[in-house]
């Protein structure tokens, strides 16, 4: 077991990958501009290609995409096992939604959590990735895929980890994560129910990038 000190020093260091945002800081870096003061006002993908469309759209996804597999290997070489990568993934999660940096104003996950799943376990990204897919090509709801995705790892966790050692907190902790994410979806969740909510569309509209 890790010595208490060393679980702190990785809640921090998750929490600060977490905080470095692909789309906040691609917008400030190459449009001169902040990302939450358009669309939905959410520092995350979607809202980003709605912004500024797909020039830079894969910047974004780079950035999302490596903190997440950083703080889950990191997780998992220092403090060992399932727990460890659900350990740095909560916090990355955490800081990803709620940095401080930028006033606890973040993203929703979309892309940081479907990395997580996949850093987990593939069983646990099948199930997650799977739900994602099927529902967004059929109802074209990023949102309703991410939901989903989110509700699976619960559900996921438990089937591929029941009896592992630390079971009940891997599990608190993937309860934890999907509930972050199903809390930050509150308002689709609203607007789905209303049949208000923006279906995805592809466009090649967008910003241009400033020196």
């Amino acid at each position: 077991m890790a010595a208490p000190h060393l679980w702190a020093l990785l809640a921090l260091a998750g929490y600060l990958l977490g905080c470095a945002n692909g789309a906040i800081l691609t917008s400030k870096l190459f449009y001169r501009d902040d990302v939450r003061a358009h669309g939905s006002g959410n520092a995350g993908l979607t809202n980003f290609y709605r912004t500024y469309g797909a020039k830079l759209v894969l910047l974004v996804i780079a950035v999302d995409m490596l903190k997440a597999v950083a703080a889950v290997e990191l997780g998992g070489a220092l403090l060992g096992g399932a727990l460890g990568k659900y350990y740095m993934g909560f916090f990355c999660m955490l800081g990803h939604m709620f940095p401080a940096p930028y006033r606890f104003q973040g993203g929703k996950g979309i892309l940081s959590s479907g990395t997580l799943l996949l850093c987990l376990d593939w069983r646990v990204a099948l199930a997650g990735w799977g739900a994602f897919a099927v529902l967004v090509l059929l109802t074209r709801y990023v949102s309703l895929g991410s939901v989903a995705a989110a509700a699976s790892l619960p559900v996921s966790t438990c089937l591929v980890y029941r009896g592992a050692e630390g079971f009940p907190w891997i599990m608190l902790l993937g309860t934890l994560i999907g509930g972050m994410v199903i809390w930050a979806h509150r308002e689709n969740i609203a607007r789905l129910a209303r049949g208000t909510e923006n279906r995805f569309t592809l466009h090649r509209s967008g910003g241009e990038a400033k020196p």
